[in-house]
């Protein structure tokens, strides 16, 4: 069964498609308007600003913290009785160095605020925070998607590989819109979503100016 949207479809695969669309083009309007450079790195205010962004076309739900609980697999993301304080917890952690940011992301994905787009819209919260703070950003499109949810799945328990897979994929090229489109199609593509290019639907934006 889709989610509910705000579109009426019912079909998951069509849901699917749209979702990857509309969220890609919000998420190219993210970087060309300047959004994420005037948001509070690491905070979760910051990561709602993102997630309303990207799915506020679709779901009815966007921004909003969830009240469900949800798993992946057989492991729980936190109980909903918990999740406030687990986001404050999260929001409080320090992040003037790499291991306390990664630290930050793991316990952040380990909260998992929404119903849905977590991972795509924790991504692009992650490098506002490196950005900010150590002038760096993931180049996502380095990084092999087998490898990164290896990582993520263990990094509840050991935050060591995942620390190793970004640190060597970091680069200074923060405004880049190229390192920031590649990256938002890997980011998506690890979670299953490659139907749409971000350089496509850029061009067909810009015929529509």
């Amino acid at each position: 069964m889709a989610l509910e949207n705000k579109l009426g479809i019912t079909d998951q695969v069509e849901l699917a498609r749209v979702e990857e669309r509309l969220s890609k083009t919000r998420a190219l309007e993210l970087f060309e308007t300047g959004a994420l450079n005037r948001m509070r790195p690491g905070t979760v205010e910051s990561l709602k600003s993102i997630h309303a962004h990207l799915f506020g076309d679709i779901y009815p739900f966007a921004g909003e913290i969830r009240n469900v609980n949800i798993a992946k697999g057989s492991f729980r993301f936190a109980p909903v009785m918990y999740l406030a304080q687990a986001l404050e917890h999260v929001e409080s952690m320090p992040q003037s160095t790499f291991d306390e940011i990664i630290e930050k992301y793991v316990e952040m994905n380990v909260a998992h605020p929404f119903r849905e787009g977590n991972g795509r819209s924790m991504r692009i919260w992650l490098d506002v925070i490196l950005k900010s703070e150590l002038g760096c950003v993931v180049d996502w499109g380095s990084v092999d998607k087998e490898d990164y949810l290896l990582a993520m799945e263990r990094s509840p328990v050991k935050d060591i590989e995942i620390k190793h897979l970004l640190k060597h994929a970091l680069t200074n090229e923060v405004d880049s819109r190229d390192v920031y489109m590649k990256g938002i199609d890997a980011s998506y593509h690890y979670e299953g979503y490659a139907v749409y290019k971000m350089r496509d639907l850029q061009a067909g934006a810009d015929d529509e100016r």
